[in-house]
């Protein structure tokens, strides 16, 4: 009997009560998370069991992945690199320098305004907005 994983129900699953930012930050990523751990006081932290590998052009890239959990609550925060070495974890968000997903617990409308308008104040962030889910092609390379 040959078992057959169904990533559609895992895509779903994964993002299910989920919300997703894309940024312009031309910076470097320890860079941008040390400036958003002190103006937000946050905790990101890099979680190198997280990094995400894509094979493409018989070549590995690895695009690393920053976590922090908010105390007291189930919400999970993940900062995404979208590049590595000229290749993007998202093709069709070439644009986006990071991508900032919100997880395991509802995120209001006003939270999120809160800190979208908070991240938009951070030095070398030039652009931020909320990606809707429908618009990702590449789901599948946001799971870890």
């Amino acid at each position: 009997m040959k078992l057959k994983l169904n990533i559609q129900d895992m895509t779903e699953g994964f993002f299910e009560n989920t919300r997703l930012i894309g940024m312009v930050a031309p910076v470097k990523d320890y860079q941008l998370v040390w400036q958003l751990n002190k103006r937000l006081r946050l905790d990101f932290r890099s979680n190198h069991e997280l990094e995400i590998q894509l094979k493409k052009k018989q070549r590995q890239y690895f695009f690393g992945i920053y976590e922090y959990q908010e105390p007291g609550n189930a919400l999970q925060h993940f900062l995404y690199n979208n590049q590595f070495d000229g290749e993007y974890l998202l093709p069709e968000f070439k644009h986006l320098d990071f991508l900032w997903l919100q997880k395991g617990d509802t995120v209001s409308e006003e939270k999120m305004t809160d800190l979208m308008n908070s991240v938009r104040s951070v030095p070398g962030v030039q652009l931020v907005m909320e990606l809707s889910q429908e618009k990702i092609k590449n789901k599948g390379h946001l799971i870890f």
